[in-house]
């Protein structure tokens, strides 16, 4: 119990077996490169320092702890059961894993994804190509390949559990570093955020934020406090809905009508690449945006604060 509650991001450090063996190969090949005359020295200097960490690791003893996490995988492996991160903070959570396979296929479900008959990530591939060659005012020609992934794969899905929530649903974390228009997105992000910024006007940074914005705000003994949620942000994103707005947002900020097109080419592409794998299949989500895709963040934001300047008012009347 000791050794979990350090966490997943704890490193026991271990070295190899054969650790001081491997030091002392490195070691000659490295001497082997000076000067004839200067060979001998050095070598007494290494065998000096080997005999010296030879007695000090007289064993080579694997590290005690190694042994704990091997006794870890085989009850959990005896048990059919499985270690996952919980979805806030350092906390782990241990559980059956088909437990944790069916709380992820019921997210699956429930969010209408469908899936595949094919991998589609290199038709993905050569729409990325294309689109970064079409970008001749956003992508100089000698850094086209900087947004290019040059070996491709499908985004994979993993489960974190939500401790804290009836039922422990699972929030999933989707790994879009190997997708095919991962670099595009971050350009994207990068450039939207430059040429069209959002007015910020009602989010807050943290807690203290929040009291210095109603601090002057008077308050009577009926009045309550409400924080609201989104269930599955992502997939309920309007993503037609949103590219217009993006436009407007575009226009507004008087961006050229060729980066606009630009722009808007790559939204289409990055939100037409909505997919990932879950137990070898492809499943492909067509509402909402990428989860895990370096863009999903702004253009939720570009929605919501849509949202929020079109309708707060009605809340003031």
């Amino acid at each position: 119990m000791t050794l979990l509650q350090k966490g997943l991001e704890y490193n026991i450090h271990s070295k190899e077996r054969k650790w001081i063996q491997n030091l002392a190969l490195e070691a000659e090949t490295a001497i082997t490169q000076l000067p004839t005359t200067e060979r001998e020295v050095y070598r007494k200097l290494v065998a000096d320092r080997i005999n010296t960490l030879i007695v000090q690791n007289p064993t080579h003893q694997t590290h005690p702890e190694t042994k704990v996490i091997r006794s870890i995988q085989t009850k959990l492996k005896e048990n059919n059961a499985m270690i996952t991160r919980a979805d806030k903070g350092n906390s782990i959570v241990i559980l059956p894993t088909l437990q944790y396979e069916t709380k992820t296929q019921n997210f699956i479900l429930n969010n209408k994804f469908r899936t595949a008959t094919a991998d589609p990530t290199n038709t993905f591939q050569v729409q990325v190509g294309q689109t970064i060659r079409d970008s001749k005012t956003l992508i100089p020609k000698d850094t086209r390949w900087k947004y290019t992934n040059m070996n491709p794969s499908a985004p994979s899905i993993k489960s974190l559990i939500k401790i804290y929530k009836p039922d422990q649903p699972i929030r999933p974390i989707v790994n879009w570093r190997n997708a095919p228009v991962y670099r595009l997105s971050k350009l994207c992000t990068e450039k939207v955020h430059r040429l069209a910024p959002l007015p910020n006007a009602f989010n807050i940074k943290n807690t203290q934020d929040l009291l210095r914005n109603i601090q002057d705000t008077p308050l009577l003994p009926h009045h309550s406090l409400a924080s609201l949620d989104i269930t599955n942000l992502y997939s309920n994103i309007p993503v037609p809905e949103t590219k217009t707005i993006l436009t407007n947002l575009l226009k507004h900020e008087l961006v050229t009508p060729q980066t606009q097109q630009e722009i808007l080419k790559w939204y289409d592409v990055i939100t037409g690449q909505n997919y990932f794998t879950h137990n070898k299949d492809i499943i492909l989500q067509y509402d909402g945006l990428a989860m895990g895709a370096p863009s999903s963040g702004l253009i939720a934001e570009i929605f919501l604060q849509h949202i929020e300047h079109t309708h707060t008012h009605t809340y003031h009347t």
